[in-house]
């Protein structure tokens, strides 16, 4: 069964940055798209970023120019930098994947990390 392990969330004030970090493993890594969702409270899951295998991105348009979604085949793992964070930002990150080519979500979730911006 594919795995993919979220970490890096936390508690943060507006302006403020972080990096979450997303690993898989039992999974051919490389082949396969990975993105980044998120969740806040009362609302649905949206796509924040993602990244194909052949390293060409995709943001949503509330996160561009402040969000970086990164890969580093060799670890199995996908980053996420997320910098001038927002208190819009808050919410649960999940990566997924289970896709090899488009933006759609694929069957596989990680347990998801907690971010929350607040001063």
């Amino acid at each position: 069964q594919v795995q993919l392990v979220e970490s890096g969330g936390g508690l943060v004030q507006p302006g403020g940055s972080l990096r979450l970090s997303c690993r898989a493993s039992r999974i051919l890594f490389r082949n396969y798209v990975i993105g980044w969702y998120r969740q806040a409270p009362g609302k649905q899951r949206e796509l924040v970023a993602a990244v194909s295998s052949g390293g060409t991105t995709n943001y949503s348009d509330s996160v561009k120019g402040r969000f970086t979604i990164s890969r580093d085949n060799g670890m199995n793992t996908v980053y996420l930098q997320m910098n001038s964070l927002e208190s819009e930002d808050t919410a649960v990150y999940y990566c997924n994947t289970g896709m090899t080519i488009g933006w759609a979500p694929g069957n596989y979730w990680g347990q998801g990390t907690q971010v929350t911006v607040s001063s």
